[in-house]
Order: C-alpha cells, then structure tokens, then sequence
C-alpha cells in the first residue's frame, strides 16, 4: 500500500515541479524513478529497491507479467489520445518545413540511428533500427515547457510545435511497425511466414481500429451512450479494441488503438474536445505512474549496459549529427535563415512516447527472444531501453539548460516581445487588429465564439477559438513572442481574469482592459489597467464600431493640442482614442488618457468619426 501510494504521491509532485520550473514533466518523473530504483540499491542497507515494480524475493507490486499488462494497457490509452489530436488537414496544410520534418527528417533519423547503432554496439539490423524507429519521436510535453519562456520568431515555434504535435502519433505508429514487424519473426528467420504473420497483425490493427472507431463515432453521434458516461465509455472501448484485437492478432493492440484515436480524432465529433480533456487528465495521472514504475524497474546492470564509450558517441551523433542533417534537408529553399535552422537543429528533445514505448517493446522482446532461445537476440535487446531512456534524458537535459542561451548565440531571441494578444474579436476588436497589422504589428484574436473567430480570419487576421479559463491557451509556444495583453470582451469578469491570469505571461511590457459600466460612471475608480478612454466601455465601443467603422490619424501639434483633441473625445460620444503612433512604435492610450506625454508630429489613432481640423484652428466633425 505505502509503494503504490507513494507512486502516486511522488508522480503528481513530479508533475507539480515540473509545472512550477516550467521544465518537461518527464525529467523529474525519470529522475524520481531512478533514485527510488536503481540508484536505491546502492544506499539502501539491503542493496534492494525503495519502490520493486516487479515481485522478486517476496516483495514488489506486480506478480508474473502483470506489469507489462499494465504498461501496455497504459501506453494504449496515451497512444489513442495522440491519435485523437492529428488532424488530416494539419498535415496536408504542413507543406514546406513540417512536412519535410515528420517525413524526410523521420527517414534520415531512422536510417542514420540504426547503421550508426549497428556499427557501434553490433547490433541485428532489426533490434538497431527498432531503437532508431524509437528515438524519431518528439512531442509536444517535451517542447512546449522548454520554449514557452523564449520569446521567438513566430515561424521558428510554430515549427517546433507541430513538428511536436504531429510526429507524436507518426512516430509511434512507426515504432509500432517496426516493433510488430521483428516480433514475427522473432522465432525464425524473416521467412514468407513472418511475413504473413507481420501483414496479419497489420491487417488486424488497421481493421479494428477504422471499424472501431467509426462503431463508436456512431453510438455518440445518435447518442446510444449519455453524456455522464461518454468518457468513460470511450475508455472502456479504447481497453476493449486493445484486448480484442491482441486476441486476433498477437501484438496487434496497439496499432489498433492508434489507428482508432487516429479515425476519430478527424470524424466530426460534437463531444470530441471533452474527451480530450479527459484523455488528458487520464493521460497525466498515468504518465506520472507509468514513469516512475519503469525507471523504477530498470536495474543496475542495465545501467552498466550503457556505461561505454558507444553510449556517448551514439547520443552526439544523434543530437548534433542527425538532428541538424535533419532540419537542414528538411528546410532546404525554405524562408527560414541559418540562424534560425541552427535553433531549430538544436532544439529536438525526444519525449514521453519514446520512453514508454521503449520499456514496453524492450522488455517483451528480452521475453520472446529468450522462449525461443534465442539469447544473443535478447541480450541486445536489453540495450534498448536504457539507450532510449539516455537519449531522452539527455537530449531533455541539454535543451531544458541551454535552448536560452542557444537562442540568444544564435540571434533568434527576440530582444523584446512586442506581439499583441486581443481578447475577444468582436467588430472593434478586429478593427485595431487590422491598424496594428496594417502597421506591421504581429497581433493574435483570442475568443471564445467561433463565429467571430472565422469572420476574423476572412478579414485576414490570425484568430483562435480559445477560452481564456483553460491552461491550452498558456501552453501555446507559438505566442512567446506575445509582449501586450488587450482584454476587450464584453465580460468585465472575463477581462480581468484574463489580465490576471495571462498578464504575466502575456503581457511582459502592459496588460490593459477596458472600463466597465460602473468605472464610467465614476470616473474616480478609473483602473490602472484601463485603456482607450475613461469614458467608452463596451458597449459604446461596439456602437461607434458599427455606425463609424473607420480607424484615422491626426496629427499632434503639440501637448495641449493632443490633451485638447482627448477633451474633445470624451465629449462626443462618436469618437474613441486608441494610440499615440510615434516615429518606431504605437503607444496605448490608457484610460489616464490626459497623463501621456506626446511630441510635435506624433500622430493620434482613433475610432468614429472623421475629426477636420479649419486653418482657423477650430475644429469639426465629418
């Protein structure tokens, strides 16, 4: 009882530390696993593990093989919520660089790591391209928490992260292959009958995972299942597809679940994004076991395995060998400059898939080389799991130390970050938007609504349907460039929260909202974070947006002209003030309009009507 809890305990803490030094949760988990584990032995008085995954000498968790059910039926549910998340379209819209990468880069890796791990360990070809086929995997866990505090160009971390995202699912579907392909023919010599055996798994694996999928597709769509059982429901099918396809087909389970999150993550589901949310958490809890339990099983002498010179002649020319000749033939007539292939070269820390996968197919493969008595076969195979973890803890490591500084060398570390992120895309919104872009700004919509987001993107804008409540919208690596936070809904509740709650990350050099009903009224309770005007909320904002829907310039002639153009504002009802455009930048009005200085020559920007100023000095309206 004490072991199994405390794997929990230490698992969520893991994660805990994880979240608070912004690092990849699998470093710690890893880390975690190895101290209660292997490591254990050597400052324990028994020399015996803290945590025993497997029952040895009276004592561990799981008897007999009933660990591997676990793992298996674990990494089958993290691998059928990767599935769930590739898109089709996502891939087809991927031409260019990302395409290249989770396509040209994925052979080049593929095919370096195994004749390099076959040449420097001796391995069977197929046991040094497994490991190969293992190590391609990224993920987005691994990524987003390393860049999330860089603030780069905006194309460099959209590679990164659907390079993340995408290869993710590829990559264990590859492995997967891979794995299923060797374990056919791990009795015999690669005859036609393996070959059989190798198409039936295949065949198994694609057809209940399509028939599956769309058999579930169906029951959610004419609602066959309520609502308070759809994820579980979804959980129990994902188990049961795993089971039954491995009883057709002996490791056959896992190609099924990832073809079915695969098939279902690109029918058109009204519940799809909650069973994200619930493959996520699910996810979580059982990575933070999962990890634990595996480092945990690894021994000392799989340890010594990898204590050679090999071990760190392999793990170069994976990090600063493959990885560059990857990206490099990946990006090749690309707009991206050097600088920017260098970043991305260095940046490719292999993730929780790799890992997991590799403890599973390791330790089934040492299992069915040694019933067959093929022991030369097993001993290689036992290097494949602490090589794979070594190369996820190594590359994690490497990038979670010095991806900063790396950026800053490089010159792709944006010195200051001066995007713009607007809550809300209601028709003023998309108004400033389409000035600040006009104007050279890089400026993102956030909302909610749908609808307001797809008219934004026919306008030309870049627009996300995102809620400001959710940790998604935090963990997106393509916003560090971001540097000011605008929260223009018509929730005063929601703005604030925004400002709250994203401001720090978002909103480095100012996070504003706008005035609401009751500011308005008293001017005395004018925020600090207030912006435009202390006398237009929402509701007059709109107003003005729809009946006067042009953004203007005036010229200012000097500070008592710019304070008299701001009286004149907030007289008449029609006209808002939203920036002071100087020569190198556009400064935000805050709602303290009459308290920002203005030079001769810097112009005022401002929504409603057209302000005409006589020779005479008087000034009208249009």
């Amino acid at each position: 009882m004490l072991e199994l809890a405390g794997i929990i305990i230490l698992g969520i803490l893991a994660q805990w530390v994880a979240w608070r030094f912004k690092i990849p949760a699998i470093l710690p988990l890893i880390i975690i696993g190895l101290l209660v584990g292997p490591i254990a032995t050597l400052y324990t008085e028994d020399n015996s593990k803290l945590i025993q995954p497997i029952w040895l000498d009276e004592r561990g968790l799981f008897p007999g093989e009933s660990l591997f059910y676990f793992v298996s039926l674990a990494i089958s549910i993290i691998l059928f919520e990767g599935g769930l998340t590739l898109k089709r379209t996502e891939i087809l819209n991927t031409g260019g660089v990302i395409g290249k990468l989770i396509s040209v880069g994925v052979i080049i890796t593929f095919i370096g790591a195994g004749v390099v791990t076959h040449y420097l360990f001796g391995f069977d070809w197929e046991i040094a391209l497994l490991f190969s086929a293992l190590i391609i995997v990224t993920g987005p866990t691994v990524i987003t928490p390393i860049l999330r505090n860089i603030p780069l160009k905006k194309d460099v971390s959209s590679i990164l992260k659907w390079e993340g995202i995408l290869i993710d699912p590829i990559g264990a579907l590859f492995a997967v292959l891979v794995f299923e392909f060797i374990s056919a023919g791990a009795g015999s010599e690669f005859t036609v009958t393996a070959l059989e055996e190798f198409g039936k798994i295949v065949l198994f694996g694609f057809t209940f995972g399509f028939s599956f999928a769309h058999a579930l597709s169906f029951c959610i769509k004419k609602r066959l299942i309520p609502h308070y059982l759809l994820n579980v429901f979804t959980l129990a099918a994902v188990l049961g597809v795993f089971v039954l396809s491995e009883t057709f087909a002996h490791e056959s389970g896992l190609l099924s679940v990832v073809v079915m999150g695969m098939v279902l993550g690109n029918i058109n589901l009204p519940n799809l994004k909650e069973l994200l949310y619930f493959k996520e958490s699910l996810s979580v809890l059982l990575i933070s076991i999962l990890f634990i339990l595996l480092a945990a099983n690894i021994d000392m002498e799989d340890l010594y395995l990898i204590y050679r010179w090999e071990t760190a002649v392999l793990f170069v020319i994976v990090a600063f060998v493959l990885r560059p000749l990857s990206v490099f033939a990946s990006s090749v007539n690309s707009s991206l400059k050097l600088n920017e292939k260098l970043f991305i070269s260095w940046v490719g820390p292999r993730g929780i898939v790799a890992a997991g996968i590799a403890s599973l197919f390791g330790s089934k493969l040492v299992a069915q080389f040694e019933s067959v008595g093929n022991f030369e076969a097993a001993n290689q195979a036992r290097y494949i799991t602490p090589l794979v973890f070594m190369i996820v803890l190594g590359t994690v490591l490497l990038n979670a130390t010095t991806a900063r500084l790396f950026a800053k060398i490089v010159g792709v570390f944006l010195k200051k970050s001066n995007g713009i992120m607007i809550v809300g895309a209601s028709k003023f919104s998309r108004l400033i938007a389409q000035y600040l872009q006009k104007n050279d700004r890089s400026v993102v919509l956030v909302d909610s609504n749908a609808n307001n987001v797809r008219i934004a993107k026919d306008e030309g804008l870049e627009a996300i349907v995102a809620d400001v409540y959710s940790d998604a919208l935090s963990d997106d690596i393509e916003f560090s460039n971001i540097g000011y936070l605008l929260a223009l809904t018509g929730n005063s509740e929601i703005n604030e929260f925004a400002i709250d709650r994203l401001g720090d990350q978002y909103g480095e050099h100012g996070s504003y909202r706008l005035v609401h009903n009751t500011e308005v009224k008293n001017p005395n309770e004018n925020p600090a974070q207030g912006l435009f005007s202390s006398t237009d909320d929402y509701v007059n904002m709109m107003e003005v947006a729809r009946h006067h829907g042009e953004i203007h310039e005036l010229e200012i002639k000097s500070q008592e002209h710019y304070e008299a153009l701001i009286e004149i504002t907030k007289t008449d009802r029609n006209i808002i003030p939203l920036f002071v455009k100087r020569e190198k930048t556009i400064d935000i009005i805050p709602s303290m309009s009459l308290k920002m200085d203005v030079e001769p020559g810097e112009m005022l920007v401002y929504l409603g009507k057209k302000i005409v100023e006589q020779e005479t000095g008087e000034v009208v309206m249009q």
